[in-house]
């Protein structure tokens, strides 16, 4: 299926993962403050037009980061403030944060890829149409959270050869996507 056949317009919602999507994903560790976040290269360009094509642009990420006791939620919420200020300053928006702290041992239900942090975030706007969203991630657990939740599956691949199957659709970048949108 062609990218450009999938009907996308202010109803439909962007959920965008974090780590290795927006900011530069830390190996081995955890953005723990401001200090350590990084936007990947022309994500803040990105997101004037990310917020002009979608109707709702909604963040999920896993932050177990927390529930190892490594930082706090206020920790992670001095984060979202500065990516969230930072963003708004390039004319973009994110209308929606939303996080899980939970070990991946723990087999919680708001932890990608199970669809938790989607059913809240339906909750809390119930115009969200899973079949009308697309969900854009960097790892398996990201796809199948789309997967999962009937949206549509983007892999940003960073350029690296990932092990990630079953995405609809990949690119290298963010910004790829966004030009594959508006061409």
């Amino acid at each position: 299926m062609n990218f450009k056949d999938f009907n996308i317009n202010k109803q439909t919602t962007l959920f965008l993962d974090r780590d290795g999507v927006i900011n530069k994903y830390l190996h081995n560790d955890y953005v723990k403050s401001v200090d350590e976040f990084y936007f990947k290269e022309g994500v803040l360009d990105c997101f004037a037009d990310l917020s002009k094509i979608f109707g709702k642009v909604i963040i999920v990420t896993n932050q177990q980061g927390i529930g190892k006791g490594i930082m706090s939620v206020s920790d992670l919420e001095k984060v979202h403030r500065f990516m969230a200020s930072k963003i708004f300053e390039f004319e973009g928006r994110i209308d929606q944060i939303y996080f899980c702290p939970a070990l991946a041992s723990d087999n919680n239900p708001c932890r990608k890829p199970e669809i938790g942090m989607a059913l809240q975030a339906k909750k809390d706007y119930p115009g969200i149409d899973f079949q009308n969203s697309v969900m854009v991630g960097d790892s398996q657990s990201d796809i199948d959270f789309g997967n999962k939740a009937g949206m549509k599956t983007v892999l940003i691949t960073g350029g690296n050869v990932h092990k990630v199957q079953n995405a609809n659709y990949e690119f290298n970048t963010l910004k790829d996507f966004i030009n594959e949108l508006i061409d």
